[in-house]
């Protein structure tokens, strides 16, 4: 089974004027990612605006993703909406090449624990590739829904926090220790990773590596050596002033990323609706503070 631990990008989908998927650019991010010395690479995360792609989108998504890794690290292809479809995109991304599966939560409902489980075991069974199932909004998995689904489904894998719930990251990690890799996936997870690393949590998901790779590589590595000075300075001086524009509005988690593609010059156009843009203002003040990110890495 593929490893997963590491740093995974979240990709964003680049699109032209028209709507459609830019190929070109998110094949030479992801490329440009490797070289920079991720661990892995995962296309349709809600980074990658999941929800608002067709089906042609996010195979296109997929498989130019795969084609840029070449082999060279794994690929965590998302998937997700009702269990029908999620199980087809999970054999779809299975057959397009992909390493592993990222099971977002399902459409709009809310369901018991029971139902969860039906609903990721489906999925599980009907791919041979590790599932990393994402604990959030509608889909929290509760430790015991957990090892019954440890116990059915060998490819179950990874458990993806979206939460930022601490009691159930505990008794999770208590219950199951070593048995999953897990991820911390709240929105600008460098907030939360030395926190989360104390709780079992190695890995994190991180959008900021689309237009920082450098950047993001190096706080990883400080979050890994448990350097807290080095830790404290880059939240202070840049992930907790870009929390700030990200806050103006919603869906910016998103938005923000994009802008910040446009702002060192790999233009990945705007976001879908229902999303919007950072107004012209805010990309001003994120050109502003990443420049002052470059300047200091030179």
């Amino acid at each position: 089974m593929t490893d997963f631990h590491g740093v995974f990008p979240y990709l964003v989908s680049p699109v032209d004027a028209s709507g459609q998927i830019r190929t070109d650019v998110l094949g030479r991010l992801g490329d440009d990612l490797i070289k920079a010395g991720v661990h892995g690479l995962t296309p349709l995360g809600s980074t990658g605006e999941f929800a608002y792609l067709n089906n042609a989108q996010r195979t296109a998504v997929v498989q130019t993703t795969i084609e840029a890794a070449k082999g060279r690290v794994p690929v965590m292809a998302g998937c997700g909406y009702g269990t029908a479809i999620a199980v087809e995109m999970a054999r779809s991304a299975e057959r397009a090449g992909a390493d592993g599966i990222l099971l977002l939560p399902p459409y709009l409902m809310t369901p018991a624990q029971a139902g969860l489980a039906a609903h990721v075991k489906a999925v599980c069974d009907a791919t041979s590739l590790g599932v990393i199932v994402y604990n959030r909004d509608n889909s929290i998995l509760d430790e015991h829904t957990l090892a019954q689904l440890c116990r059915s489904c060998p490819n179950l894998v990874g458990y993806k926090d979206g939460v930022g719930d601490i009691e159930l990251m505990m008794r999770v990690y208590a219950r199951l220790g070593d048995r999953l890799t897990y991820i911390g996936g709240l929105p600008t997870a460098e907030t939360y990773a030395m926190p989360y690393l104390e709780m079992g949590v190695s890995t994190y998901s991180s959008a900021i590596f689309n237009f920082l790779p450098e950047w993001a590589l190096r706080f990883y590595s400080a979050v890994r050596a448990r350097d807290r000075i080095t830790v404290l300075r880059e939240l202070n001086e840049f992930v907790l002033p870009y929390i700030a524009i990200r806050n103006r509005g919603r869906g910016y988690a998103v938005s923000i990323v994009k802008a910040g593609m446009t702002v060192v010059g790999r233009h990945a156009g705007p976001v879908r609706p229902p999303l919007t843009d950072l107004t012209e203002e805010e990309r001003g003040e994120l050109q502003a503070l990443v420049e002052r990110v470059r300047v200091s890495q030179r």
